[in-house]
């Protein structure tokens, strides 16, 4: 199997290449200048792009400008320093990569990416059609801080719903067992679907 390397996205083209791939996956272009204020992590397979992920260690963040102020008047988890949060984003894996262990080794690199930027709190943001992120989320036990409509400017587009929650560097680290169990269960359902493909070809050649 092919190793998956990682690099930061610094060349334009890249990073182009990059929030399309994104865009076409959630039906949500990412702006420019906020990617440029981001680490953009992308994980390849030769000179193939198969996914990527955003870091942003300063704000303004972006999961926060859609939290209504009401939320963030009564929520007591606005009187943090900013600067002691970061914003994961932009998560994209390919359908390409349809190993458990591909997934795996992409997930656990942005958690060890995540802990090496010692920030004290991470913010996450869900499309809550997105079964998947809101099932990897789950697994570093999130504080909600907002779920619904996100707040727009005129003319902004993003996801429909969202849910906004945060959890810490320590959290994400200390459930690395969550992450690798999700993994050896979804490997057995992979390994089982496979087999019965193998099982329903076999008895189409047998009556062929």
């Amino acid at each position: 199997m092919e190793a998956i390397k990682f690099r930061v996205l610094t060349a334009e083209n890249d990073i182009e290449a990059y929030l399309n791939k994104f865009e076409s996956f959630v039906g949500v272009k990412l702006p420019y200048d906020y990617s440029l204020r981001s680490t953009i992590v992308g994980a390849f397979k030769k000179d193939e792009m198969i996914a990527g992920y955003m870091l942003v260690t300063k704000p303004q963040f972006r999961s926060l400008v859609f939290v209504p102020d009401s939320v963030k008047e009564s929520n007591s988890f606005f009187k943090n320093d900013q600067y002691e949060m970061m914003e994961v984003n932009g998560v994209w894996i390919s359908a390409a990569v349809k190993s458990a262990s591909e997934q795996y080794k992409i997930w656990s690199h942005l958690i060890w990416d995540i802990f090496l930027a010692r920030k004290k709190y991470v913010l996450l943001m869900a499309d809550l059609r997105n079964s998947n992120i809101r099932n990897i989320h789950s697994l570093t036990n999130p504080e909600l801080i907002y779920e619904g409509e996100p707040m727009l400017m005129a003319g902004a587009k993003s996801h429909s719903t969202i849910r906004v929650s945060y959890t810490t560097r320590w959290q994400m680290l200390l459930n690395i067992p969550k992450y690798y169990l999700a993994y050896r269960e979804r490997a057995k359902r992979s390994s089982k679907r496979a087999k019965v493909r193998a099982f329903s070809r076999g008895m189409r050649e047998v009556q062929s």
